[in-house]
């Protein structure tokens, strides 16, 4: 019988090595700017921290903004992968902002990274303007997208449009970033959010998480 496996498309040899040493290069830029900010994390403090030199870091990366658009990039898609584990449907769809949320509680370097920038990003001369927009463009669709899912089966709640329900969601989530940073004892990012879905909807996400073990009840 002929063999009809077909070829791996995984990168071998020189092209995996630098493929990981590209990734380890990313999450090493996301760590320091993390814990640094943007301005004061420097190209070589990313290049001590992948272990590699710095011009090995300027050979993947020519310069900053190179860098910070591509670590950008990653973390988006690293994001983007695990909101698809959870997302079959609307209602789904909704839940995987949720649990995004609550992952985020544990990373607050991060979600203090990315509420500098977004803001700082509002200028059009900005390195990561261009990205911001994009991101914030994508997220609005994809929020759009679970509520018109959900308007179609009558789950949207009266005077919402998925439109208006989308920007309140994003508005909302990145308000709560801002106040858990500010307070993270008193604020509890994934309650609230489900807590919001809750009256965009005829759907008790709150309930839905305390019964599936995920929060404590409030």
């Amino acid at each position: 019988m002929a063999d009809t496996a077909q070829p791996s498309l995984k990168p071998r040899g020189p092209y995996r090595k630098t493929a990981a040493t590209r990734v380890a290069i990313l999450e090493a830029a996301l760590e320091v700017f993390s814990e640094s900010g943007y301005h004061s994390g420097s190209l070589r403090d990313v290049a001590r921290r992948a272990g590699i030199s710095n011009s090995g870091l300027l050979h993947h990366f020519p310069d900053k903004i190179a860098l910070l658009d591509a670590m950008l990039d990653h973390r988006d898609e690293v994001d983007a992968d695990a909101m698809r584990q959870y997302t079959r449907d609307g209602k789904s769809a909704l839940h995987a902002l949720i649990h995004l949320a609550a992952a985020n509680a544990s990373k607050p370097g991060i979600v203090k990274l990315y509420a500098i920038l977004s803001t700082e990003a509002t200028a059009a001369d900005h390195p990561a303007h261009d990205h911001f927009v994009s991101r914030y463009a994508r997220t609005r669709d994809f929020v759009r997208e679970a509520f018109t899912s959900l308007a179609d089966t009558g789950h949207l709640a009266a005077g919402a449009t998925p439109e208006s329900a989308a920007i309140g969601t994003l508005a909302m989530m990145d308000g709560l970033q801002v106040q858990w940073l500010l307070d993270p004892e008193r604020i509890d990012m994934h309650y609230e959010l489900a807590f919001y879905l809750s009256t965009v909807t005829d759907i008790d996400f709150v309930a839905e998480l305390i019964e599936a073990d995920r929060l404590p009840p409030q």
